[in-house]
């Protein structure tokens, strides 16, 4: 496996393997890697000739009470795993060399659709640091195909919408939800998970999926759904950010007619805010 630290470099590198014919398929991590990214780079190994994984910690999407300068930093063990699963290329920038002209300074990518509800109304600028900081690797590696896992179901509808807005010639490719046994969704995050919550946190997914059996039973009562799935989860101990059922494609509020539904749900333990979904056809 090649590592690059700058972006002259990589270039020049992925510049090669195009002139020999290759396609490029590209991992935008934030590092401290599990088994979720691991899937995400053999579904980039399935779709194109050369893989490459990124990993930075985007200081930018971060909010102010966020945990930026605690994320989980596994370097040494990230490339291990990478090198294991046969990835051919790792790009690991440093700050100045994303943002050269300080983060102050950066043009930003603003998608005003889908961002200031579910995650992004609790996490104000968090989608616009996503969007500046995919749409900036986007342009260093010009990937044919980038993989995004559907657990993010939020991020990645709107970095479809970035792509088809700004006519960027990439792929975007969805990776179904790596879960852990009792069905919690990976996340790097779930490392912050204390002992005492770890049997009752899978409540989220849980609380999802009985929410989607009703509505396949015939429910349209949405609200009272969504109430009733939030109580579900407050009584295992946990704080409820939202739990809203859409329409998948908008994010909006699903209306009683609509065939594609998405039900989102995170709520917090005490030292992580988690994340699901899942979604479903009428």
């Amino acid at each position: 496996m090649q590592v690059f630290h700058h972006v002259t470099s990589l270039r020049d590198a992925l510049a090669q393997a195009r002139s020999d014919g290759k396609t490029v398929g590209f991992v935008p991590t934030m590092g401290n890697l599990h088994d979720a990214h691991i899937e995400l780079v053999r579904i980039a190994q399935q779709h194109c000739d050369l893989v490459v994984v990124s990993i930075f910690v985007n200081r930018l999407q971060f909010g102010l009470n966020e945990d930026w300068d605690t994320y989980p930093r596994t370097m040494e063990r990230d490339i291990a795993k990478l090198r294991e699963a046969d990835c051919d290329v790792l790009f690991h920038p440093d700050e100045s060399e994303i943002y050269p002209n300080g983060m102050d300074q950066q043009t930003r990518v603003v998608c005003p659709a889908m961002t200031d509800v579910l995650c992004g109304a609790s996490r104000p600028g968090h989608f616009e640091g996503v969007t500046t900081v995919v749409a900036k690797l986007f342009n260093i590696v010009q990937p044919n195909k980038a993989v995004f896992g559907i657990k993010d179901f939020q991020q990645l509808a709107v970095i479809r919408r970035m792509v088809e807005d700004l006519c960027m010639p990439v792929e975007v490719v969805a990776a179904p939800v790596h879960r852990e046994g009792d069905g919690l969704a990976m996340s790097s995050r779930n490392g912050y998970i204390s002992t005492d919550e770890r049997p009752r946190v899978a409540v989220l997914n849980q609380s999802l999926n009985w929410v989607k059996d009703e509505i396949v039973a015939g429910r349209r009562d949405f609200t009272d759904l969504e109430d009733e799935a939030r109580k579900r989860i407050e009584d295992r101990g946990f704080r409820v950010d939202y739990f809203c059922i859409c329409y998948s494609r908008d994010l909006q509020p699903a209306a009683d007619d609509d065939k594609q539904i998405t039900i989102l749900g995170a709520m917090y333990t005490s030292a992580a805010r988690l994340i699901d979904n899942v979604s479903l056809e009428l």
